[in-house]
């Protein structure tokens, strides 16, 4: 099944606080809710029947901040798990995550970003749940998100990601789901002995599960179903809707 959704939010917000802003992005303020109310609520569906692990950056204003909107919002199980500190990024931030929250190498995660929304957001069919893991895409312009180049045949499955390298239209939505914990421990490993990029994030593992020959999907989503609210700009526009 789903598992585990994990939400890493250790993020320094350097944008948002370089603009000028004084809270982290998630504590923001938004149509009447935080950042955080409208990330979390993509899973609205799921509050009462899966457990959420959110880690956050050190504070207890951050703990305190989560646990009581997830007491708001009607999340019925939900674990925070502070950082003690910076991590090298938001893989490495969640296998601290799920290390610190004692997750089994067997139990599936699920991985989202805490700047992005999906409303309505409801798990792929039956076929991607016989898959080691999946990511979330739609077409998309530009070169700053983390790729999926589809394998030939008829099959949404993924030949290679990329992060930050545009070797294809399908953009990720920040939505990772791994069949395995196991998996996306032993993938993080590999990826350390020769990281793809500056950072470590997720995308790129799934390569060493599929270098290994485990089979990974993509979910193709309409750009209009999947909302940004990463940066400064994102968060401007959402305020001062056109």
């Amino acid at each position: 099944g789903p598992g585990m959704i994990v939400i890493p939010m250790a993020g320094r917000s350097q944008r948002f606080f370089d603009a000028g802003y004084t809270l982290p992005k998630f504590m923001l303020p938004l149509g009447g809710e935080s950042v955080f109310a409208h990330a979390v609520g993509s899973f609205a569906a799921y509050f009462a029947s899966l457990p959420f692990l959110f880690i956050v950056a050190p504070g207890a204003e951050n703990i305190a901040f989560v646990e009581a909107e997830c007491a708001r919002l009607g999340v019925a199980s939900a674990r925070v798990l502070e950082l003690t500190a910076i991590t090298a990024g938001q893989a490495e931030t969640v296998a601290i995550g799920l290390d610190g929250a004692g997750i089994d190498d067997a139990e599936p995660i699920t991985i989202f970003n805490i700047d992005t929304f999906r409303p309505g957001f409801e798990f792929p069919g039956a076929w991607f749940a016989g898959l080691d893991g999946w990511l979330e895409v739609f077409e998309g312009e530009g070169a700053n998100w983390s790729y999926v180049r589809p394998a030939e045949g008829d099959l949404p499955l993924a030949a290679e990601t990329a992060e930050k390298r545009r070797i294809s239209n399908l953009c990720c939505t920040g939505l990772y789901h791994f069949a395995r914990a196991g998996d996306f421990r032993a993938a993080l490993a590999a990826e350390r002995l020769a990281p793809q990029a500056a950072e470590l994030y997720v995308a790129p593992l799934y390569n060493h599960l599929i270098g290994r020959g485990g089979k990974t999907g993509y979910s193709l989503i309409d750009p209009a179903d999947v909302i940004f609210c990463g940066t400064p700009q994102e968060y401007q526009a959402l305020l001062t809707p056109a």
